[in-house]
């Protein structure tokens, strides 16, 4: 309950339905009350008014007397509804002596007026006709209030209808006039974390306006602020190449000096590190290049083209590994991207496979069409990864065994900046389920429109 409160607190929407519905519930409660009153009351006035016309219209009749009008039979349906006429006694201390006024006293004054001869109480009208004999016409009041009543709610139920009526187009009208911000939360919560492009405004109310506007400065800060870290790491990373080169240089010199066994294991070690840092910075290059760079129209390219030319790159790595690496299958697809890209995608994953994958291992490549994706699959029998660290593998420089791995922990950011441009989809698995045994790496690219027509290259 507690979190409902809460929740209706913190909501506009909320807020603004609720006081408007109040407002609408007490401004019609007030407005079918007063409805009501004024109904019963014009009732009861025309009741009034039929005990008038009655009396005129005795009087105009000049009858000599009316000592005794029948009151009908009890026993008939409408007996207590009827309209009694009834002559008052001559003399001034009478009464009336039968029927349902018994003990009505003949002084009363002409006039309309409520009166309890007994134990009902009755509407009367007094009136002295031309001829001298006063008479009285008579109606139950219980009668004549339900009949007001009745009346009285048969005008107001068109309100008590509407009512419920308006609440619910005030629910509705606020929740379209919300809509707007709606699809821009949507629109916001869809976006990729480095989209800073600014909200366009053209759809927003002119009261959340401000708010937009304060929202696209932030973005634009925020865009210069990524841009600044981006170019910083390129240029460091850039900067960092002739030093690190120089270095590889004078540790490949002081290899063929002459030295003591000790010294050429400690020199093999900071060639190591050497080359270590030199493929870290060829990294941070290129994922500031993948970050930076905008997706441009391109051309379709094959994946079957690609594969064959990381297999010819990576094989030497492989083979002195002495790991089973090739293509299962002859699957192809054309995907519209840049070469450059699919094949820094698929080295980088390739890559990745071969480190992790033991030595006399197997890695496979395959390709097939799914729908309007093609499929790139890359599988190995190493140790996999586990599902709760699936998510953390595409973070820069996180790395599932870092003491056993030589890489620099970005192939996976450089694969995931490449996905994310290419708008593909990336999924990791076990090769062997019910093991959970080695990786499997699937990459679902958009295929080109002319995607059946693959022309394959014999040469290639």
């Amino acid at each position: 309950m507690d979190g409902s409160q809460r929740r209706l607190t913190a909501s506009l929407q909320g807020r603004l339905s609720l006081w408007l519905g109040l407002l609408i519930f007490i401004s019609a409660i007030a407005a079918a009350v007063f409805s009501f009153q004024a109904a019963f009351s014009e009732a009861i006035e025309l009741q009034d008014e039929q005990l008038r016309q009655l009396a005129g219209l005795i009087d105009r009749q000049n009858k000599p007397s009316l000592d005794y009008v029948p009151e009908g039979d009890p026993n008939d349906e409408d007996f207590e509804s009827r309209i009694i006429v009834l002559q008052l006694p001559m003399h001034v201390n009478g009464k009336v002596e039968h029927g349902q006024l018994t003990g009505l006293s003949a002084r009363i004054p002409d006039g309309i007026q409520t009166v309890r001869p007994g134990k009902l109480s009755w509407r009367i009208y007094v009136k002295t006709l031309g001829n001298g004999v006063r008479v009285a016409i008579a109606q139950r009041t219980a009668v004549r209030n339900e009949v007001a009543r009745a009346g009285a709610l048969r005008a107001l139920l068109p309100l008590l209808l509407l009512i419920p009526m308006l609440l619910m187009l005030v629910r509705v009208l606020v929740r379209r006039m919300f809509r707007p911000l709606e699809a821009l939360a949507s629109e916001l919560d869809a976006r990729a974390e480095d989209n800073t492009q600014a909200i366009a405004d053209a759809q927003v109310p002119t009261e959340i306006r401000p708010f937009v506007v304060a929202i696209n400065r932030l973005l634009a800060r925020v865009a210069l602020a990524m841009a600044q870290q981006r170019r910083f790491v390129a240029d460091a990373a850039h900067e960092l190449r002739s030093p690190l080169t120089a270095l590889s240089l004078q540790a490949e010199r002081l290899a063929g000096a002459e030295m003591s066994q000790e010294a050429h294991t400690r020199l093999a070690s900071l060639r190591s590190g050497i080359l270590r840092s030199q493929n870290l910075v060829t990294q941070m290059l290129m994922l500031a290049r993948m970050q930076q760079a905008t997706a441009e129209p391109a051309q379709p390219v094959s994946l079957q083209k690609i594969l064959r030319g990381v297999l010819e790159d990576l094989y030497p790595l492989a083979e002195a590994r002495q790991i089973d690496l090739g293509v299962d299958g002859d699957g192809d697809a054309l995907v519209p991207a840049a070469e450059v890209d699919l094949t820094i995608l698929v080295k980088n994953l390739v890559d990745n496979a071969i480190r992790h994958t033991p030595e006399q291992g197997k890695i496979d490549l395959a390709v097939r069409q799914a729908g309007r994706y093609a499929v790139l699959s890359i599988s190995d029998n190493g140790p996999g990864i586990a599902e709760d660290e699936r998510a953390r593998v595409f973070e820069a420089f996180y790395r599932v065994t870092p003491a056993q791995d030589s890489g620099a922990g970005l192939g996976l950011s450089i694969v995931n900046a490449i996905a994310t441009r290419l708008q593909a989809r990336i999924e990791l698995a076990y090769t062997d389920p019910t093991a959970q045994q080695g990786l499997t790496v699937r990459v679902s690219l958009p295929m080109a429109h002319n995607a059946g027509q693959i022309d394959h290259d014999p040469s290639a």
